[in-house]
């Protein structure tokens, strides 16, 4: 299939973050693209402001009547996460139209440029963001699809005219990130997730194997020390290092927290930079920005060019995102949904604020990953000072039997500990001795952010610098 030959464009699913990416793509190519989702949210709301038409209904009589036709020139575009019970979904099937997944589609666009994709349990998001940012900056022409919604360019996709670098995050949700082929890649970690998908651990590994073998004849994989060993590689594969702990091709040296902003010195191939302002907070994120240096250095861009970049880099919409602070309060929203990112994000609000008490709100996502990895997640919260638990947000799953939040909760070991509802978590959320409090979660506890902040800021509004 042809990119360029395509008018009318359906998505069922447009509203993901993934997806909608892809929509506003070939919206820039002014085809027509209409989509389909359950729910109006902020994010469908801006792309129907952008041209895209949407409808919330599932019902096939608003399936555009190009595609129900199969004309030439028409794609269907679905998210797996779509039920398989939907009916626009079974109407399609039944009528023998070609469905393309959301990965597959990437794939295609991605075949006629340089392509940089950046693969891993966690971490993906922002490193996939700060490399599309540096190229920005740095003059490099890039097209970029992100997991998230970069805080510089406010949006999920970066255009530019006559891009010659195609940097995209590469999901290893449903093995997604296998129709890939890229020329460097960058795995940020093979943490156990998905087992719903995987089944365990060691498939997950050979997965991200698979991955490395889609690299193109003669290109780069960087990742971990421990993460190239633990993978098989073809030897034509260049290999390259990075770390914020150990010795490593591209590395850290002389962390340092300066009016709340990471100053770090990055030793690569035995050269330093001094003084490299990272411009968000958190040590996973110090890691992140030295894994998108060393991206960076092996394009060619001018070192110093990189180090201008990363001060004023901004992060990514829920991505260790300070909303509040003032004299008596800081208030930090992060999208950590995996007991490692749990652990990273505590620990960073631990770093910035010592001696200060640290209150989290916790939504679990899904309940295979609650089963899978309560012990995990139990583990990490109780580095908390003050823990507020809310139900699990089930997305694409089905309820399992004994599988609540009650089971993380009785594992978590600190005595302030407590679940709440999302009716009553406002009116238990207040109180005096908030410090530094974090939302954390991959579900719908976003939509309790800006509420949280304007009572945070009208409670301390007295106490302001």
């Amino acid at each position: 299939m042809k990119i360029n030959s395509l008018h009318t464009i359906y998505f069922l699913g447009v509203g993901g973050i993934g997806m909608s990416a892809i929509a506003r793509y070939f919206n820039s190519l002014e085809c027509k693209v209409v989509g389909y989702d359950k729910a109006k949210t902020v994010l469908t709301e801006k792309l129907e402001s952008e041209g895209i038409e949407i409808h919330y209904d599932d019902n096939v009589d608003l399936i555009p009547s190009e595609v129900k036709e199969q004309k030439e020139g028409t794609l269907v575009i679905y998210t797996p996460a779509i039920p398989r019970d939907n009916n626009e979904f079974v109407y399609l099937c039944d009528k023998g139209v070609r469905l393309w997944k959301r990965s597959e589609v990437l794939g295609l666009i991605s075949q006629k440029y340089f392509t940089v994709a950046v693969a891993g349990t966690h971490g993906k998001t922002t490193t996939t963001s700060i490399i599309a940012h540096i190229l920005n900056e740095c003059g490099v022409s890039c097209i970029a699809f992100l997991g998230g919604i970069s805080l510089n360019f406010n949006s999920n996709l970066l255009l530019n005219e006559n891009p010659k670098v195609f940097v995209v995050e590469a999901d290893e949700y449903d093995r997604s990130f296998l129709t890939l082929s890229p020329d460097i890649a960058l795995i940020t970690s093979i943490d156990a997730d998905h087992l719903d998908i995987y089944g365990d651990e060691n498939s997950m590994k050979d997965a991200y194997s698979e991955f490395a073998g889609k690299i193109k004849n003669g290109g780069k994989l960087i990742s971990k020390k421990f993460i190239l060993k633990a993978l098989s590689l073809r030897s034509d594969v260049v290999t390259s290092s990075y770390s914020v702990s150990e010795k490593a091709d591209t590395s850290a040296n002389d962390i340092r927290i300066e009016d709340g902003n990471y100053i770090v010195d990055i030793v690569c191939d035995e050269d330093s930079m001094s003084d490299i302002q990272i411009g968000l907070p958190g040590i996973h994120n110090v890691e992140n920005a030295i894994g998108a240096f060393s991206i960076a250095d092996k394009l060619g861009i001018d070192r110093s060019d990189i180090k201008s970049a990363l001060k004023s880099y901004k992060g990514v919409y829920r991505r260790f995102e300070t909303h509040v602070k003032r004299n008596g309060i800081v208030y930090i929203d992060d999208y950590a949904h995996h007991p490692s990112e749990l652990e990273m994000s505590i620990q960073s609000a631990k770093d910035l604020y010592p001696g200060k008490r640290i209150t989290g709100i916790f939504q679990p996502h899904l309940y295979t990953r609650t089963r899978d990895f309560a012990d995990g997640f139990a583990e990490s919260l109780s580095m908390l000072d003050e823990l507020i638990l809310m139900d699990i947000y089930p997305a694409r799953e089905t309820p399992i039997k004994g599988i609540t939040s009650e089971i993380i909760l009785n594992k978590v070991t600190i005595v302030n500990k407590r679940i709440v509802s999302k009716e009553s978590l406002l009116e238990n959320l207040f109180h005096d001795e908030l410090e530094v409090l974090l939302t954390l979660g991959a579900g719908d506890i976003d939509v309790f952010v800006s509420q949280i902040k304007e009572q945070l800021n009208r409670k301390f509004e007295q106490t302001d610098e």
